[in-house]
């Protein structure tokens, strides 16, 4: 892992951002005392899931199943958050 000053982050800021979007991680130290990790962002929900998928750790499921269930239907009486609160009253 390489060390960048806050200088150098501040002045170069494009070719550092770059550096870490390409996949380094830098620590950043302000007078000689590290402060902060630039690390890549972990990639979105998606992306893991099709990589996930690709290298054949999950298998995508061949039908919807519970997307086609209809939603829970409202019940009469106090809902769970009201109920929650309730037993929750005297702490």
């Amino acid at each position: 892992m390489e060390t960048i000053s806050h200088r150098e982050m501040r002045n170069n800021s494009a070719e550092v951002l770059r550096r870490v979007e390409a996949g380094e991680t830098l620590l950043v130290t302000n007078h000689g005392r590290p402060v902060a990790l630039l690390s890549p962002a972990p990639a979105s929900r998606q992306d893991r899931y099709e990589e996930l998928v690709a290298v054949g750790e999950i298998i995508p499921a061949r039908r919807r199943g519970w997307a086609q269930l209809p939603p829970p239907r409202d019940l009469p009486g106090p809902s769970v958050d009201e109920l929650l609160a309730e037993l929750r009253g005297d702490r």
